[in-house]
């Protein structure tokens, strides 16, 4: 299904992984001594793993987001650009449009190409105030196809978009207008939340795959009623309104993953009866389903050698000097030092805003980007779904834990200056 996107863009993933790895393996020893642990020595080089996964789409999203249009209806499994060529469908180049498209249309007025907060393969974890559009349909990439691609790339980028939201106040009012001009521009939170995990369990695909008999569709229907209300429980977690601080993003970001987790545990009776039910020839075909992502994902992946060594157990990329000038680059760029002094820190402030950029920076540890072990079942690989959610959850939460002592002190001038440092990096 994704092979073509994937053998299209090898060229590409090969003339950029070495320098993007090298780019951004990042923490060595002088870094150590001069910012602490931020991200740990592993962290920053395992979340650049994902900017290197991601570039064999990138390219292809992007041509997607130039030429395409955000419509709601349009927000379904087919990649329009596919279909008119008789090609399968690219599920990535589709995501990648449609999440820019609905990110990009209150950013700006909608005439900046690209943000910078989006993910390595072009899709954007924040749609104005929604936070993880696709989380649905990534569970059941995730779950059923066994590809926690779109799914690992969900982290540290993510939470310092909620922390420097790149949304000014009436752009992210935009998307919680219900009628007016913009209104035909900008989608609603309804319909960026309605519309894009339509996906589902594919209940058809898979009794073609294993036949079951009576009892075990039975079950399957069981199955697909429990996904659905998994679906419905996923949506009403969207916010009803937009957010006008970072803690508030941030406690968006928690309800969000929150609801992801009732999701898992509301499927995981379900899927355990109906898999439970499948003799050892049926288990096998459905496991097929994953073998066939698995070998499509791989195709793409195969000329890349340095990437993988980002993930491998012992790998320490502390001795590498360019690697060192590197994360101190990315550490300036991302929080520079000026932040302290334009909002007039004192030594206590400063010191609880290094700890705050400290915590974020670790979570490029605790939520590595580097693909999770492809697991045999789908109720193995739901339990690791739902374990690297709850560390994603727990992650937040510290953040924002981190964010509260932060402004504890902060008088409502700081406050202020502090929200508007996000858009005016967009400016």
């Amino acid at each position: 299904m994704v092979r073509s996107a994937f053998m299209s863009g090898r060229m590409g993933l090969a003339l950029a992984g070495a320098a993007l790895v090298i780019a951004a393996v990042l923490l060595p020893n002088k870094a150590e001594a001069q910012f602490g642990l931020r991200g740990g020595p592993l962290g920053v080089a395992r979340f650049a793993v994902g900017h290197v996964i991601g570039m064999s789409r990138l390219r292809h999203s992007r041509m997607a987001v130039r030429g395409g249009r955000y419509r709601s209806a349009a927000l379904r499994s087919q990649d329009p650009r596919g279909a008119e060529r008789g090609q399968p469908a690219n599920p990535y180049i589709l995501r990648a449009a449609l999440t820019a498209q609905a990110a990009l249309s209150g950013w700006h007025g909608g005439r900046r190409p690209q943000g910078w907060w989006r993910h390595p393969d072009g899709s954007y974890g924040w749609a104005g105030p929604v936070f993880w559009p696709f989380a649905h349909d990534d569970l059941t990439t995730a779950i059923i196809l066994g590809d926690t691609t779109s799914l690992s790339l969900y982290g540290y980028g993510d939470i310092y978009a909620a922390i420097f939201a790149p949304y000014a106040a009436t752009e992210f009012a935009a998307y919680t207008a219900s009628q007016g001009r913009r209104a035909r521009k900008v989608p609603s939170v309804e319909a960026v939340c309605d519309a894009s995990d339509t996906g589902g369990l594919p209940v058809d695909r898979i009794a073609a795959q294993v036949q079951p008999n009576e009892l075990q569709r039975a079950a399957l229907d069981e199955l697909a009623i429990a996904w659905v209300a998994a679906r419905d429980t996923i949506r009403a977690a969207c916010p009803t309104q937009a957010p006008a601080t970072a803690a508030e993003r941030l406690g968006l970001m928690q309800t969000r993953l929150a609801a992801m987790i009732k999701a898992t545990d509301a499927i995981a009776p379900s899927l355990a009866k109906f898999v439970d039910l499948l003799d050892a020839g049926q288990k096998a075909k459905l496991d097929a389903l994953a073998n066939e992502r698995r070998a499509a994902l791989a195709a793409g992946q195969r000329k890349d050698a340095q990437a993988p060594a980002a993930c491998e157990a012992g790998y320490d990329p502390r001795y590498d000097v360019q690697a060192q000038r590197q994360y101190e680059q990315l550490v300036q760029q991302q929080w520079p030092g000026e932040i302290a002094s334009t909002l007039r820190l004192d030594d206590t402030a400063r010191a609880r805003f290094e700890v705050l950029q400290d915590t974020t920076l670790r979570t490029m540890e605790t939520l590595s980007a580097c693909p999770s072990k492809a697991e045999p079942t789908p109720q193995a690989r739901l339990t690791t779904v739902k374990a690297r959610l709850e560390t994603m959850l727990q992650a937040v939460k510290g953040v924002g834990d981190a964010l509260d002592d932060f402004e504890a002190d902060l008088s409502d001038e700081q406050k202020a200056g502090f929200e508007a440092i996000g858009p005016k990096r967009g400016v």
